[in-house]
């Protein structure tokens, strides 16, 4: 691949995209060099990339195994003396909140670059486009949230205590980002998008052991009719969701102080049933 060079001519520099382009870096690039082939315009762009971070060497190849959104990615070192894996942490982590607050669609990569602190032409340089780094949200959230409520299920103490479990094993992976929830639940995803595609993989992981759950409940008391496990289990993904929105809202409550609440609800509601 194509190396930094000191005596080549100074190349154009790269297009930001406006809010609203969620154009490739590569891709803005063709489009203001005519006939200069979109294999020219990608290792222009990385010798760019290249100057910007004053590497001497890199390459634009994308790693074996990269995560999704990662094929346009370059290797090599990050921003500012920051190592380029905590760089995509803190890039991940604002996106997460800026996507949980303001949804897929209105969400800006201006303000995500903002929050982390370096341009928004890097964030395309890192994740390729505004969709690469919602997969790469999703791909931070969804299997920790899976893996937490899978242990909750196993290791629960009775069928009783399951629904507290379970919710402070969602609080307990929500503690440091309480929006992260309303990206896999997010309602401005254009149905049938990648996005959407892949936000709905995991809510239907996590969908499926609600559901697990919620029959295990009702098989406990006698009730075997499938409607009544869905739609119980509607009512549970449903509650979840209006637990988390008000967490939000109480920013001073600890996963901890929300796990004992909700213990003490379910409690008022079991024993007033």
């Amino acid at each position: 691949m194509t190396t930094a060079r000191a005596s080549a001519a100074p190349d154009p520099a790269p297009v930001a995209p406006a809010d609203g382009d969620e154009r490739t870096a590569d891709e803005r690039t063709v489009a203001r060099q005519p006939g200069g082939g979109y294999a020219g315009a990608r290792q222009t762009v990385a010798r760019q990339t290249v100057a910007r971070q004053t590497v001497a060497r890199q390459t634009v190849a994308p790693q074996a195994g990269a995560p999704q959104g990662a094929s346009s990615r370059s290797r090599g070192a990050g921003t500012k003396g920051v190592p380029r894996a905590r760089r995509e942490e803190q890039i991940v982590a604002a996106a997460l909140e800026e996507f949980g607050r303001r949804g897929h669609a209105a969400a800006s990569m201006a303000a995500i670059a903002r929050r982390v602190g370096v341009t928004k032409p890097m964030l395309y340089t890192y994740f390729g486009s505004k969709d690469g780094l919602y997969a790469a949200c999703l791909e931070h959230i969804g299997p920790r949230l899976l893996a937490a409520i899978e242990t909750a299920m196993a290791t629960s103490p009775s069928r009783d205590r399951l629904p507290q479990a379970v919710l402070a094993a969602i609080f307990d992976t929500l503690e440091a980002q309480r929006y992260a929830w309303f990206v896999l639940y997010d309602r401005t995803l254009p149905p049938g998008s990648e996005p959407w595609r892949a936000a709905h993989r995991h809510r239907e992981a996590i969908d499926d052991l609600a559901a697990a759950g919620t029959g295990a409940l009702l098989r406990g008391q006698g009730n075997d009719d499938a409607l009544d496990a869905d739609a119980l289990k509607q009512v549970w993904t449903g509650t979840v969701s209006a637990l988390v929105g008000w967490w939000v809202s109480q920013p001073e409550l600890s996963a901890h102080d929300m796990s004992e609440r909700c213990t003490r609800l379910l409690s008022a509601i079991r024993d007033g049933a």
